[in-house]
């Protein structure tokens, strides 16, 4: 979709946006397309339960002494509460009702409204962006859609008087934007499509923004010992990988030391011969959503040039069952030298995330790591889809995660770490076990991935299972692969590391 700022103009053709407050006041633009109409929106008003609730809707169809085709009267809510956030959802629900409404064109018009805190250039960016990241459609292989079922809306103009900020204020929320995209991509591709080998390649795109690729093959982790991480990937017959992702943008030498970001990249995953149910297998193919995340955010900052240096590293393996297949009962032995003793096959990504978490820190000595995966099941029971699990070593690096989630709307919601989880995990053979029973599934997952945690360095673990797929629409978020974390971890960078 086309989007672009312009000067207020009321007499294009196609849809128009305007916006009214809450107990349904009229924006100084939506009284003039009424006075223009002879009165259609107040006569609509009159006749509808409009009041001006956030994100609330009217529809005036052919209105008369325009060319428009209609006009969209949008709630905005109360005025004191209009922020960011809320004007990327007004710019979600603009998409939402006018997608698929047969219009080509809209042009939204956002006025000065007393109240606002937003300046007008940082009301239109928002809605500018939000617009946009609800616009997302992965339809690739639709082949036989017929033109009427696909979205007709292919134009946005924002219009604003103060051009020339808004689009200063939308070129790094423009970035953004794309890097969710290239995460959704990635998400939703199918995984015969995607594999370690083709998501290896299609970070190949990055190098174009500046970021540096490092791939390494398994002749490679064999001899570093990444016995975990190869573990997983010995019954599928398509080789695993390890793909290093760096961006330095730091403008000074004393920043040089990076923040890493580290991402699971289970491509399909069968639970290996400890085989899931036949039954939503096939949402497996985005058990790579933690991978999926950090590529989308290095291609953000990069995008942005941040003045950060940073690192994102990927284990890309397939978990599936075969002769070759790691069984339960197997002991690997870690990059780090410590040993796991296979309990469960299907509890593959903290084998992975083992090595690559080890890897990371030797290689590029980080300051920070924060690991994303689609790691639990348990996090689902805990906390739905709603808020992604945070376990964390450190409060200060824990206050500024949960300060980015509310600001992006990406909430995370934090969990307990302790010795009396760490129990549930021990070993009779080996230095530990890959599970730890049924009772707090997810926090002794996050206990296994601490073991890998090199002293002073600072952690987050990120659980989005529940977090990285919707079945429904909502607000900026069409129904399919979320993106969820690229915009938290963005901010983060952005309020806490970044060089000034």
């Amino acid at each position: 979709m086309r989007l672009t700022f312009a000067t207020p103009d009321l007499k294009r053709p196609g849809a128009f946006v305007v916006f009214a407050t809450d107990g349904g006041k009229l924006s100084a633009s939506a009284d003039k397309l009424d006075k223009a109409s002879g009165g259609a929106l107040k006569r609509a008003l009159k006749n509808s339960k409009f009041k001006g609730r956030k994100g609330q809707t009217l529809v005036v169809l052919g209105p008369t002494g325009l060319k428009a085709s209609r006009i969209l009267l949008l709630g905005i809510g109360k005025v004191d509460k209009v922020d960011d956030l809320a004007a990327q959802s007004l710019g979600g629900a603009i998409f939402r009702s006018l997608g698929s409404s047969g219009d080509k064109t809209a042009s939204v018009i956002v006025d000065t409204i007393k109240g606002v805190k937003l300046t007008g250039a940082e009301f239109a960016a928002n809605v500018a962006y939000g617009c946009q990241l609800r616009s997302y459609r992965f339809d690739k292989y639709r082949t036989q859609e017929k033109p009427e079922d696909k979205p007709s809306l292919t134009s946005v103009a924002v219009m604003v008087k103060e051009v020339a900020g808004a689009r200063r204020k939308f070129a790094p929320l423009g970035n953004i934007a794309d890097g969710v995209f290239f995460t959704r991509d990635l998400v939703s591709e199918p995984a015969n499509i995607l594999y370690p080998i083709s998501f290896a390649a299609r970070l190949r795109a990055l190098t174009k923004l500046g970021v540096k690729l490092r791939v390494l093959d398994e002749k490679q982790m064999k001899k570093l010992g990444m016995g975990a991480l190869l573990g997983v990937g010995q019954g599928s017959a398509n080789p695993s990988r390890i793909v290093a992702m760096e961006w330095n943008g730091a403008p000074k030498a004393k920043d040089k030391q990076p923040i890493a970001f580290v991402g699971k990249g289970v491509t399909f995953d069968t639970g290996g011969i400890s085989i899931k149910p036949a039954g939503g297998m096939e949402d497996m193919k985005w058990d790579m959503a933690g991978a999926g995340v950090v590529s989308g955010l290095m291609h953000v900052l990069a995008a942005r040039k941040a003045k950060v240096n940073a690192v994102g590293v990927v284990g890309l393996v397939e978990n599936m069952p075969s002769s070759n297949a790691q069984r339960p009962g197997d002991v690997v032995k870690t990059m780090s030298g410590q040993t796991i003793e296979v309990i469960n096959t299907d509890a593959e990504g903290r084998l992975v995330l083992a090595d690559a978490l080890w890897w990371c820190q030797k290689t590029f000595k980080p300051h920070t790591v924060i690991d994303l995966a689609t790691l639990t099941g348990a996090i689902i029971v805990a906390l739905g889809h709603h808020h992604a699990g945070m376990f964390v070593n450190n409060e200060k690096l824990s206050d500024q995660l949960i300060a980015s989630g509310k600001g992006t709307g990406e909430a995370l919601w934090r969990l307990p770490l302790g010795d009396a989880y760490d129990k549930q995990v021990r070993s009779q053979i080996a230095d530990m076990k890959n599970v730890g029973g049924r009772d707090a599934g997810s926090i002794t997952a996050a206990q296994i991935l601490q073991r890998f945690i090199q002293k002073d360095v600072a952690w987050a673990h990120l659980d989005i299972a529940g977090v990285a797929w919707s079945n429904s629409d909502a607000g900026t978020v069409p129904r399919g692969g979320t993106g969820f974390g690229v915009r938290l971890l963005d901010r983060l960078v952005a309020d806490h590391y970044e060089g000034k």
